[in-house]
């Protein structure tokens, strides 16, 4: 009973080492692609990117009739039909130079997005001006505000170079 319950399940078992290496350079993960370069940091992955113009393997794995015009490939390349020289550069590369600088949509995406974000602020200002800010004082009423006015020009408050500088106290009227 002690033994049944000591067993490690088949799942749980580490890998043998040849396998750990395997994985580690994702030699596993390419299937009969074969290696071509260096590729983005030395790993065994495929990406389509101007920077790196290189990939480490071709895009699609090997097929028979892509290893016989391989084998035509080796020899002189004007017996190459245009059929033939598509095959080979789509066998080894997902995109063209032109595919991977074509606009494509994601401008409009982002436009949405901030568009959205804007208008979703101005619905959560609004909400906020409503129903969670307190009324504005009476002070900022139009009335109190001209009275706040008229009593720093009585008071002269900073009549140097202040607000009341600037009043003609002969006239009763703001300078010109």
């Amino acid at each position: 009973m002690a033994g049944h319950l000591l067993r490690i399940p088949s799942k749980l078992r580490p890998a043998p080492l040849f396998q750990q290496a395997a994985c580690i350079h994702n030699r596993s993960r390419i299937g009969t692609r074969d290696v071509v370069g260096y590729g983005i940091n030395g790993e065994y992955t495929y990406v389509d990117h101007i920077a790196f113009p290189m990939p480490a393997v071709r895009f699609k794995e090997n097929t028979p009739d892509v290893m016989a015009v391989r084998d035509k490939e080796k020899g002189d390349w004007k017996k190459l039909s245009t059929e033939d020289k598509k095959l080979l550069y789509r066998s080894s590369f997902c995109q063209t130079y032109a595919e991977m600088r074509a606009p494509d949509g994601r401008w409009k995406t982002i436009v949405g997005a901030v568009l959205f974000g804007v208008s979703l602020s101005f619905w959560i200002y609004l909400w906020e001006k409503l129903y969670v800010y307190p009324p504005l004082p009476e002070s900022f009423a139009l009335e109190k505000r001209q009275a706040q006015l008229q009593r720093m020009i009585d008071m002269r408050v900073d009549p140097i170079d202040g607000l009341t500088s600037k009043w003609d106290y002969d006239n009763n009227r703001w300078k010109k």
